[in-house]
């Protein structure tokens, strides 16, 4: 039986035989490789995006699990979606193989323990989406949050690196990143998790852009909670609203920092108006601006027919 495309020999010198500088370029060139894999799964990403958004405008939940470096991709996509996106805190979970370790020490053996999907099963209900990662697509821990969560209603998407694996097939939404074997055989936290990470990173974003929280490229649903973030938030509102700092300030300070309720009231709305506008609109500041933008045309061309 061939070994399966994550786990074979590099088909070009071996980079512990090169000179140090050419270690590095091999290095670099395989992760550079492996991202060609992620362009081959935009379709599935997509859809994948979509699912995401539906969960959470359905208010359910996005839950992430995973065992060893795929387990580390998602636990840096998962922790982002509150701060980026505003995603609240309660509608994103992850789950890695033998817990998030809090120090060097990941053990291995975790990944085999198949008994630990029970615990997450009793979290998920109809409608949720679980995100599953493994390199290999043969994790038994991963396939067996699979099929739990395909057992309790949940939407699964899965992400693996070997065409045809056994997780790929459990899933609703399958995402294959057919990255190269790695330069250094076996060790996937090199190609194969830097084309998890990508996918990831996609999926999350596309998610964003779908519930509005994205505008003009900026992340106009943003957790300010520290000083950079805020002088972000209102460089946001200055920007788009077309305001000096001190009236971004103060419209952030009416709205207790929401950056797009800022940004609706420094462009001329009431506080309830801003508000309304967003829940009529499912929170997308794009339909909300069009709104404004077309009543503002319109006055003017009614002052310029009175002149």
């Amino acid at each position: 039986m061939p070994l399966p495309t994550t786990e074979c020999l590099p088909d070009h010198e071996v980079v512990d035989a090169l000179p140090a500088l050419k270690a590095a370029d091999a290095l670099l060139d395989g992760q550079v490789a492996a991202l060609s894999a992620v362009r081959a799964a935009t379709q599935d990403i997509l859809q994948a995006a979509e699912a995401m958004a539906e969960a959470v405008r359905s208010d359910k939940r996005i839950t992430y699990a995973a065992a060893g470096s795929s387990g580390l991709m998602a636990l840096a996509d998962a922790c982002e979606l509150p701060g980026t996106f505003g995603v609240s805190t309660k509608s994103v979970s992850i789950h890695m193989a033998g817990g998030i370790p809090a120090d060097g020490n990941m053990p291995g053996h975790t990944e085999d323990d198949d008994g630990a999907a029970d615990v997450i099963a009793e979290t998920l209900r109809d409608g949720d989406v679980v995100i599953v990662l493994s390199a290999s697509g043969t994790t038994p821990y991963a396939l067996a949050v699979a099929e739990a969560a395909r057992h309790k209603g949940a939407k699964v998407i899965a992400i693996a690196n070997n065409q045809g694996s056994k997780l790929l097939d459990l899933a609703h939404i399958p995402i294959c990143l057919a990255t190269p074997p790695e330069v250094i055989a076996g060790s996937t936290r090199l190609g194969a998790g830097t084309a998890q990470k990508v996918a990831l990173n996609m999926m999350s974003s596309l998610m964003g852009i779908r519930l509005g929280h994205v505008y003009q490229g900026q992340m106009v649903n943003v957790v300010a909670d520290n000083a950079k973030l805020e002088n972000r938030s209102a460089g946001m509102v200055m920007n788009i609203a077309n305001v000096n700092r001190e009236a971004a300030q103060s419209a952030l300070k009416a709205v207790q920092g929401n950056t797009k309720l800022a940004i609706l009231i420094a462009a001329g709305c009431s506080p309830e108006k801003a508000e309304d506008m967003l829940n009529a609109h499912d929170g997308h500041l794009a339909e909300c601006m069009n709104i404004l933008n077309s009543n503002q045309d319109k006055t003017v061309k009614k002052g310029e027919n009175h002149d």
